[in-house]
């Protein structure tokens, strides 16, 4: 009878196991054998951007927002956690976008061409900051899209 019970517990603890592994993997969790690196930008505008969001190339999902900082200028300072095997270049550009109008907001990056790999830490140094939608609607619902124009360029 004991024979049974254990065969019977070691297949349930078998079957747990299985269904956690199932759960990390699927869940996109790293805390089951991926290795990873990071890579460091700053933005002038992150808004809408938050920890643990997600990193794009191509519009697939590469890697996460690791962490968010603001430095003495006042600058959004984000750590980009991304998979080991992925190469990015030195001129590499890193974007805030948004899924669909009203969507999230993310970050793709544009991989670059120049050869020289990024090394982890280093700094993404081409970066386009957020637009935000609610200023360029107030400042053309009150006259003052083309003053806006002109400081832009």
């Amino acid at each position: 009878m004991k024979k049974i019970e254990i065969i019977v517990g070691l297949f349930v603890l078998s079957g747990l196991i299985g269904v956690f592994f199932l759960a990390f993997r699927i869940g996109k969790s790293e805390f089951i054998g991926q290795k990873t690196y990071e890579l460091v930008a700053v933005f002038n505008n992150l808004s809408g951007v938050s920890e643990n969001g997600r990193v794009e190339i191509a519009g697939v999902r590469v890697g996460s927002v690791q962490n968010i900082q603001l430095n003495d200028n006042f600058q959004a300072i984000v750590t980009l956690k991304l998979p080991e095997h992925l190469k990015l270049d030195d001129d590499t550009i890193a974007a805030v976008k948004t899924s669909g109008l009203i969507g999230d907001r993310f970050i793709e990056l544009f991989p670059g061409g120049s050869g020289i790999q990024l090394e982890p830490g280093d700094l993404i140094f081409d970066t386009q900051s957020a637009i935000d939608l609610e200023s360029l609607i107030s400042k053309f619902g009150f006259g003052d899209l083309e003053g806006s124009r002109q400081s832009i360029e």
